[in-house]
């Protein structure tokens, strides 16, 4: 059994699917603090004028004491906002018309509150198109106690997982000795050497949105990616 555990993303990039997609089961983690200016509630497009940010507004307190899941949209405007920008961008793309129904469904047919909700709605949308299977589960459907590194041991064992998954950045933080000596194997993740793919809009740039690879490739989009077979 392996699992990952993450912080919900708003429209991300092509490696966290990847790490989905090499996984057992999923465990979005949004009981961490949110960060502002971070991937959470935002990620970048291409357009003709370089690359664009497209950022979901949020209510914050104070000096941002407050979960993920506890992080509420400001409004709807950006709903419209998002899928106008996405639109005008990538109408020219190849692909694009295969995936604009549904996408425009999210955006302007559906309402949200919670940004949590909003990344996970995404993110099944985005799996279902890329046909990762993986299941998804809430960090709160688990028994969270002790530090960072033993909360995420604790929900790996409530697994049974044999190996936890994880990216480089965790490499500061996690304490690989405790997953050792409980028998779940750390697995660092390599997100280098992905392929290049047709993009609009001058040079290659890895770091979007995975809709930028979904647009441009369709149904090819698995060969670009690096954990499905």
């Amino acid at each position: 059994m392996k699992a990952l555990i993450t912080q919900s993303n708003y429209i991300p990039w092509k490696g966290f699917f990847d790490a989905i997609a090499l996984a057992d089961v999923v465990v979005l983690y949004d009981e961490m603090q949110y960060t502002k200016r971070d991937w959470r509630n935002r990620n970048k497009i291409k357009t003709p004028n370089g690359l664009q940010w497209l950022s979901i507004p949020v209510q914050v307190k104070g000096k941002y004491h407050q979960k993920i899941n506890e992080t509420k949209t400001s409004g709807d405007e950006w709903q419209q906002k998002h899928w106008n920008s996405l639109l005008h961008n990538y109408k020219k793309a190849p692909f694009f018309d295969e995936f604009a129904t549904e996408l425009e469904q999210l955006y302007l047919q559906k309402s949200y509150e919670y940004l949590s909700d909003v990344n996970r709605t995404f993110i099944e949308q985005i799996c279902h198109w890329l046909q990762i299977d993986t299941e998804i589960r809430w960090s709160r459907e688990f028994k969270l106690s002790g530090d960072k590194s033993e909360k995420l041991l604790n929900i790996c064992k409530e697994l049974n997982a044999t190996e936890y998954l994880s990216g480089p950045a965790a490499k500061n933080y996690l304490e690989v000795s405790l997953f050792e000596q409980a028998g779940v194997n750390v697995h660092w993740l390599d997100y280098q050497g992905y392929p290049e793919y047709s993009q609009l809009y001058g040079p290659f740039e890895h770091g979007v949105t995975v809709l930028d690879l979904l647009f441009n490739t369709g149904n090819e989009a698995t060969k670009y990616l690096k954990f499905i077979d």
